[in-house]
């Protein structure tokens, strides 16, 4: 970790920091996805790749602030089938980071969100009328379970590599017919659970350490009022408004990483 860049950061550095991290808290409990935001202002403040170190524990006090939210209606059949896809994306972007340079990394993240999100909009202008209910359909059809190892390899790649795997989730719950609250509490126990595993792996590349920690440490506090934040605007926010707003901000993350 450059310990002199994470030491000697202006005040305006550390209140872009801060500002990312009261995103972070509004992204869990309101609108996933937008977090690609908190990611491309820590990649500009910090070096991008140790950046990532230091967002992942304040990822996952935002996932904690999540799950005590939204708990109740997280659809576990969905969660047992994307995990496996999602360990074998884990390992094969941890050792993607050991050869990848920035530039390369930002270049196939954006690109992946931007075509993924093309394929859903396009798929969901195709289909019919959702369902009113708070759960998904089960998926078990051949084609569906092909779906969740291409999302869950994709999800697990792009959030070990930039913590960029909300907006990938984002789409794949979508595609899947989700409605807002099942949507948001089967995300909040995907990425507490994906972003715990990940701890290790981070740590053995050097990208969490004390320095970091500390760091994380000052800029936690400010996931809180985030989070608050989302579950009052939530209630506020219908579901075709919600989905367009998730959609937007996954557009947003990629265009940044393509465009940096």
């Amino acid at each position: 970790m450059n310990t002199m860049t994470l030491w000697h950061i202006t005040h305006w550095e550390f209140a872009a920091l801060a500002a990312a991290a009261v995103l972070v808290g509004f992204s869990k409990t309101a609108v996933s996805g937008a977090n690609t935001v908190s990611l491309a202002i820590f990649a500009a403040v910090l070096p991008a790749r140790e950046s990532t170190g230091v967002l992942l524990p304040i990822l996952i006090a935002g996932d904690v602030l999540a799950v005590l939210t939204y708990r109740r209606h997280a659809h576990w059949p969905t969660l047992w089938r994307l995990f496996p896809a999602v360990a074998v994306g884990v390992v094969v972007g941890t050792a993607f980071l050991v050869w990848a340079d920035d530039e390369v990394v930002r270049t196939s993240i954006g690109a992946i969100l931007l075509l993924m999100t093309g394929v859903t909009v396009w798929r969901r202008r195709r289909a019919e009328a959702e369902s009113e209910d708070d759960e998904p359909d089960a998926v078990s059809t051949p084609a569906g379970r092909l779906k969740a190892r291409s999302y869950g390899i994709l999800g697990g790649f792009t959030t070990m590599v930039a913590n960029a795997g909300g907006p990938v989730m984002s789409m794949y719950l979508l595609s899947a017919g989700f409605r807002k609250l099942g949507f948001l509490g089967t995300s909040a126990f995907f990425f507490l659970i994906v972003n715990v595993s990940k701890v290790p792996f981070s740590a053995g590349l050097g990208l969490i350490d004390g320095h970091s920690l500390l760091l994380d440490a000052a800029l936690v506090v400010f996931v809180v009022p985030g989070a608050f934040l989302g579950k009052w605007a939530v209630n506020r926010i219908n579901q075709r408004l919600f989905e367009r707003l998730v959609i937007a901000a996954t557009v947003v993350g990629g265009a940044q990483l393509l465009l940096r």
